[in-house]
């Protein structure tokens, strides 16, 4: 009976998920700054993905490598070249595209191992509390506790300068705030009756975070993804700003505006184009995670 019981209530949950997501897509709609961020966010993953094609497509590498010195610094919108070049004659459209790429690539690969560990161990936490719950709390204080800054260094002198070493840099921070935020949700979630009746039917401990914890964070967890995108994207254009991140000739948003500071009073556009660039990426990633907040949280709904 007991069974019986447990197969229809997974049953029910299943059959009801179909008119969550409507109702989810219906709170985004109405809500039309989450709209707005939704859909910058789309255009940037879209050119995300044909930038990293261009990245790893050994035949359209031209496109973003391709020297004109005698047609170098030109403004945007000139004949050929919809954002002007670089002072290397290269253009700048490409080489933003591909620096798109590069952000997103480095974000969704930061942000996928931070959720993983971040997740994991948050869960495990909070569920089974006691020297459990001590010993990653305190790994979580002394991970957050160290600056970005000096693991990207330590990283770097390890695998050398690169997209490599910024992305174990960035997730070796970034997993500690995911960690805190589920196991604060774990703690709450393992006193709710649906828990306590997976251990009254004998289902493991493995199963019941598997399928009763983690399922049930899924909503912050998108949440804090679009947080998190959005601050590693900062976080690699600031170490690729100072040269810890991508290496010429691979275009990245912050070496490029480190290139286009030696040329502000002669062509500001080389800085400037890659900047908001940055700043739009940022934009829509907070926006769309306000939005999604406010769907996944009944008591900050507004509409």
């Amino acid at each position: 009976m007991s069974t019986l019981t447990a197969d229809s209530a997974e049953i029910l949950e299943y059959s009801e998920r179909p008119r969550r997501f409507r109702e989810a897509l219906s709170l985004l709609a109405a809500n039309k700054l989450a709209l707005a961020g939704a859909i910058t966010t789309l255009c940037f993953v879209i050119i995300g993905i044909v930038g990293w094609a261009v990245l790893i497509i050994p035949s359209l590498k031209h496109l973003y490598l391709d020297q004109n010195l005698e047609g170098g610094l030109k403004p945007p919108l000139s004949s050929g070249h919809l954002l002007g070049t670089d002072n290397f004659g290269r253009d700048m459209a490409w080489r933003v595209v591909a620096g798109i790429g590069i952000s997103l690539f480095v974000a969704g690969a930061v942000t996928l191992g931070s959720i993983v560990i971040g997740m994991t161990l948050g869960s495990m936490a909070g569920y089974f509390r006691g020297r459990t719950d001590t010993f990653i709390s305190a790994l979580i204080d002394l991970t957050w506790g160290f600056p970005l800054l000096l693991v990207a260094v330590i990283m770097v002198g390890i695998f050398q300068p690169g997209l490599v070493a910024v992305i174990v840099a960035v997730a070796l921070v970034n997993w500690a705030g995911f960690a805190r935020i589920i196991r604060a949700e774990s703690v709450s979630l393992r006193e709710r009756e649906f828990v306590e009746a997976a251990h009254a039917l004998g289902i493991s401990h493995r199963k019941t975070i598997a399928r009763h914890i983690v399922p049930n964070t899924i909503g912050s967890t998108l949440v804090m993804t679009s947080y998190y995108v959005a601050y590693t994207v900062i976080a690699e254009a600031g170490l690729a700003f100072i040269g810890l991140g991508a290496q010429p000739p691979t275009p990245s948003l912050g070496q490029m505006v480190a290139a286009g500071r030696d040329y502000l009073y002669v062509d500001s556009y080389q800085a400037i184009i890659p900047g908001v660039v940055i700043a739009l990426m940022v934009l829509g990633f907070n926006t769309l995670g306000d939005g999604l907040r406010d769907i996944f949280d009944p008591r900050l709904r507004r509409f």
